[in-house]
């Protein structure tokens, strides 16, 4: 079985490639392959991860790069010439474009720290996420890992995971828990149920 060749495109630490990596390593991820780390910041500790364990990377900084159209092409040629069958964002902090999409529709999927359709959207990233939740005054929150459409935050929903909100939470210890407790636990799942889809299997 020849498993899909996946990209992990992210903007800054890394900690979901790594939950997916480690995923992989340990024998949970069987139909797919991290070939390729591709980041928009050059100092993303992302690329850093990677390459700890000879991953290949590559980097289309957004100060070298400041047009978003040009960055894109860039970024699917590369995919291109790796072959790339599945496309994860995991962190990446840049909405694709329709064109971009369009070229990897059904094959690009992101994770969410919150569990859409709320809290999601333009303006909803990082520790944004978190503090619209504590604001709302909601006593669960999570995370949502999705197909990514054109419409931001919207396309179909792959897995998600609930997480509880504390009286004394700050966006800071919100964020954590839900990457612990969420994100790293529904990413590589959901990388692996894709890549049985696309590999044919049932």
């Amino acid at each position: 079985m020849e498993k899909v060749k996946t990209a992990v495109l992210c903007s800054g630490g890394g900690t979901n490639f790594q939950a997916i990596f480690n995923a992989q390593e340990a024998g949970l991820i069987s139909h797919g392959e991290i070939v390729l780390v591709i980041s928009d910041h050059e100092e993303a500790f992302a690329l850093e991860r990677a390459k700890r364990v000879g991953i290949p990377t590559a980097v289309f900084d957004r100060k070298k790069f400041p047009d978003r159209d040009v960055r894109e092409q860039k970024i699917l040629a590369c995919l291109r010439e790796g072959e790339i069958g599945l496309v994860v964002l995991a962190g990446f902090m840049t909405i694709l474009s329709p064109v971009f999409i369009a070229a990897y529709e059904k094959r690009i999927i992101n994770i969410h720290p919150a569990l859409l359709p709320s809290f999601g959207g333009r303006g909803f990233f990082g520790l944004h996420v978190h503090e619209a939740v504590l604001k709302a005054g909601v006593k669960v929150t999570g995370a949502t890992v999705h197909y990514v459409t054109a419409e931001c935050d919207a396309g179909p929903i792959i897995a998600q995971r609930a997480v509880e909100v504390f009286e004394d939470d700050t966006p800071e210890t919100l964020q954590k828990r839900v990457m612990r407790e969420a994100e790293w636990v529904i990413l590589p799942a959901a990388v692996e149920k894709v890549c049985k889809k696309l590999s044919g299997e049932k």
